[in-house]
């Protein structure tokens, strides 16, 4: 990715990672970005760094600017390794002893990674440094979604950069909003569903700070994905809708099946959802990613999990999901259980514990049927599937 103007005498230096396809059990299809800012001013600044397998590529953009070695401070807006892992390489090109502006969260987890070489300069939140004709704000964004977290924010511009608050997985030609259009907000949704769900919470107070400080934003520059400049509010609004976990009319029936018969209940009960009118998603495990269910989940009122018994348990890929929805604290869902079995039988109550673990509220027993369902073992799907309907139309 060649190094681009944001403003007048700001620029992204950042790096495409067009290959990755797993951010750690997080699916990017369309690969991600790690996005570095530099601010050229009276003093120079450098806003986050990259990967480490991408740190040449980044000096090699700053270079196109400026030469690294005039960069006067670096900020670092989050410590995760995709933003930190290139600071050993851009420090040692800079120079250790250049000004290395953090949370103070953030210098303890510097100094665990890489020691307590630099000239840390932990920073108080709504901390101000004046770098000429701008002066940068440091907020403190604590569990959005690291400990360390902040942003830094140019009053004078009104231009946020928002470390991981606002971003998507997404590498692409387009750069900007308005250059990419509505299809960001599938990755913007995806995104926040899967990093920032659990944290919703956390999110309201920092957007209710927002408003009480009477901050504006001209443009918002995230670490990951496309840059908010023709509508940052837009971005700003679907946090605060999101936050609200308020479900719609809608269920995801997610299954796993052996021998079909899993899956032709699931899609039975789908059936008889569908039949009251509501919107509903049947969604295999092995066909669909769990990063993708989570983003349809986020907003279902109601989630049906299927699993055949295997070994008097769960079907593996079912309880890796649990697992992975039971982290992301899921909020104002109802959800039943169901599946097939030969001999046991053992997987509807095991899923009904696990969702009354994540305070889903269970509107039925479940249901399990041996072997192949027969017309009337569908029958009974169906009916499950419009008692689930008409729950979610009450």
């Amino acid at each position: 990715m060649k190094p681009f103007e944001i403003a007048e005498g700001i620029y992204s230096v950042g790096v495409e990672d067009w290959n990755i396809r797993d951010f750690h059990g997080y699916s990017t299809p369309c690969g991600t970005s790690y996005n570095s800012f530099l601010i050229v001013d009276d003093k120079i600044v450098l806003i986050d760094t990259v990967k480490k397998e991408f740190a040449d590529q980044l000096l090699a953009n700053i270079s196109q600017i400026v030469d690294p070695k005039k960069i006067d401070y670096i900020v670092s807006n989050h410590t995760e390794m995709d933003h930190s892992g290139g600071l050993p390489r851009v420090m040692h090109r800079v120079g250790e002893d250049k000004p290395l502006y953090c949370s103070k969260m953030g210098f303890k987890n510097l100094s665990l990674h890489f020691g307590q070489k630099w000239n840390y300069r932990p920073v108080e939140n709504s901390e101000e440094l004046n770098i000429g004709k701008r002066t940068l704000t440091f907020l403190e964004t604590r569990m959005i979604h690291w400990p360390d977290s902040m942003f830094t924010y140019i009053k004078e511009d009104k231009i946020l950069f928002s470390s991981d608050g606002f971003g998507q997985h997404y590498a692409g030609p387009e750069k900007f909003d308005d250059q990419i259009g509505e299809a960001v907000m599938g990755h913007a949704k995806k995104y926040f569903a899967n990093i920032l769900m659990l944290y919703v919470d956390r999110i309201k107070q920092l957007l209710n700070s927002i408003g009480e400080l009477g901050l504006e934003f001209n443009i918002i520059c995230p670490d990951h994905g496309i840059i908010w400049r023709k509508n940052p509010g837009k971005i700003v609004e679907a946090y605060a809708r999101w936050c609200d976990l308020k479900p719609k009319r809608k269920a995801v029936v997610i299954y796993e099946t052996m021998w079909d018969s899993t899956k032709a209940m699931a899609e039975k009960i789908a059936e008889g959802i569908a039949e009251e009118g509501v919107d509903v998603r049947p969604m295999h495990l092995r066909a669909w990613h769990r990063s993708d269910i989570i983003t349809e989940v986020m907003d279902a009122r109601a989630v049906i999990i299927g699993s055949p018994t295997l070994n008097n348990t769960l079907f593996p890929t079912i309880m890796d999901f649990l697992t992975y929805m039971k982290g992301l604290k899921t909020k104002n869902k109802i959800g039943a259980a169901f599946g097939s079995y030969g001999w046991s039988g053992e997987s509807v109550k095991l899923i009904n514990k696990e969702l009354e673990e994540m305070n889903i509220e269970i509107i039925d027993p479940g249901l399990k049927i041996k072997y192949v369902p027969n017309q009337e073992g569908m029958d009974a799907c169906f009916d499950l599937g419009k008692r689930i309907g008409k729950a979610i139309l009450d």
